[in-house]
């Protein structure tokens, strides 16, 4: 983390470069380290682990980034003695969350425009993708950079339109797959109670059902107690509304003409969307400033510092464990189509008892016929070098990719470009560098980011309900 921090110096001739550079070789090294460390999981697993925790360490980069707290302490660990500046001016603030989240960007839109059309491991171009992991961060680095050497006038240009379109394609792409998996979920449980009359997935069918309407009501009810006193119109707005369609998409999942078109369609389902809706409210009235005295949290007693520190993490956590699953739910995006993916664990699932218990007793029978084939002079004794070159064995243990990928590549790094344009707007828009704790600015807690997340709750009721009426109104295209 202390050599992501001392960023800004690379962009200063004289010896802060060579002392950053032989940090930034460390921090790579460091990456490397930790992938190879991944390595006990499958090849598709520890690639999705180690892109993540790119994200996560560049979004927590940006947000220290945010004030000058991170460069001041830098400044401080050498005395005073030497003063970062990014052309003249300070490196911190809204420019330097654009720049170091574009140079992530850009490294996704590469790689994603690198990886167009790769279908398995056994191309070359897929080691982009699962390998070179020191080279990868330190071109990251050089990215984050050079950024600071674009003119800040760019980064106006590219923080206030384009940065903000991708933020919102970012959100919606989240409310879609929200919708996707409730369906996905709701269906996969019933096809197992029909297919094995399983009283425990019927057991958890129903009971994960009334536990999030449950939770639903609850939130609803805390909502209202503590965010909707007199004089807070907004909160009381946003939580009526919330309660009110949610009681109506919970009916039209189960009206007569739906279940006609659609049987598989009903509560469970909406559950899940009235759960995640009615989160996405609550995240909202609590995070919004306290200038009308409506959010009491703010005011709470305890240590501010402390909560503002682990709010920030907290959020960029579930950013970059939501990127994750959305750019590999490929599903629900149309990747299923005419590239067919190898779904996960399906290999595993079917060969599992051929090609993974036996491998190692496999391989010794086989080097034992190879040596006995050589001693009576069937095979000449190179063929004892070609077996050990051209086992793959114990690599196919670990690669789930070679008859396919999990996956659509090139998908998988657009998402994470948004995402990074997600980061940037969430930290950077309406933020007031007043309102700070010891130095830390709070991560959502302005009126922009609550009213994303209120009418991301009524675009995801939107999406679902259109889901549920779709087949009504065009049958044609459904085969329900």
């Amino acid at each position: 983390m202390g050599a992501l921090l001392s960023l800004p110096l690379l962009a200063l001739p004289s010896v802060g470069t060579l002392v950053t550079f032989a940090a930034s070789c460390c921090g790579a090294a460091t990456c490397s380290a930790v992938c190879s460390a991944c390595g006990k999981f499958q090849s598709s697993m520890a690639t999705r682990i180690a892109y993540a925790f790119i994200l996560l360490i560049n979004s927590i980069l940006s947000w220290l980034m945010l004030t000058p707290w991170a460069l001041e302490k830098l400044q401080h660990l050498t005395l005073d003695y030497m003063r970062i500046t990014c052309q003249g001016k300070e490196c911190s603030g809204y420019v330097a969350v654009q720049r170091i989240n574009f140079a992530l960007g850009l490294f996704h839109f590469i790689l994603a425009v690198l990886l167009i059309g790769v279908k398995s491991s056994k191309e070359g171009r897929a080691a982009l993708q699962n390998g070179y992991w020191g080279p990868k961060v330190v071109i990251w680095l050089i990215f984050a950079v050079l950024s600071f050497l674009i003119p800040e006038t760019f980064f106006q240009v590219w923080g206030h339109y384009i940065a903000f379109i991708g933020a919102m394609l970012f959100v919606l792409l989240g409310l879609i797959l929200l919708v996707d998996l409730a369906h996905t979920w709701a269906e996969y449980c019933l096809e197992k109670i029909e297919n094995y009359d399983s009283r425990g997935w019927r057991f958890l069918l129903i009971g994960s059902t009334l536990g999030m309407y449950t939770a639903s009501f609850a939130m609803t009810i805390v909502m209202y107690i503590f965010f909707a006193n007199s004089g807070c119109a907004m909160n009381q707005a946003a939580i009526t509304i919330n309660l009110i369609v949610l009681l109506i998409i919970s009916f039209i999942s189960v009206h007569p003409a739906i279940q006609e078109y659609n049987p598989k369609a009903g509560l469970a389902q909406s559950a899940m969307v009235a759960i995640y809706c009615t989160y996405l409210t609550m995240s909202a009235v609590s995070m919004e400033p306290d200038d009308k005295q409506c959010n009491p949290l703010i005011r709470a007693s305890g240590t501010r510092t402390a909560s503002v520190v682990i709010g920030a993490i907290v959020t960029m956590l579930t950013i970059a464990y939501t990127t994750t699953r959305a750019a590999t739910q490929g599903f629900a995006l149309g990747s299923s189509g005419s590239h067919a993916y190898a779904k996960l664990g399906e290999e595993e699932v079917e060969h599992g008892l051929i090609d993974q218990q036996p491998s190692s007793a496999r391989r010794e029978m086989r080097a034992e016929a190879l040596r006995a084939a050589v001693e009576a002079g069937s095979l000449p004794a190179s063929a004892l070098d070609d077996d050990d070159d051209n086992s793959e064995d114990g690599r196919e243990a670990k690669d789930d990719e070679r008859g396919g990928t999990q996956y659509n590549y090139s998908l998988f790094h657009v998402i994470f470009l948004l995402a990074t344009c997600w980061v940037a707007t969430l930290l950077t828009q309406n933020f007031d560098k007043m309102e700070m704790s010891d130095g830390f600015a709070s991560v959502g807690r302005t009126y922009w980011a609550s009213w994303v997340k209120i009418v991301s709750a009524w675009v995801c009721y939107l999406i679902y309900g259109w889901s549920l009426v779709a087949p009504v109104v065009l049958p044609d295209r459904f085969d329900h």
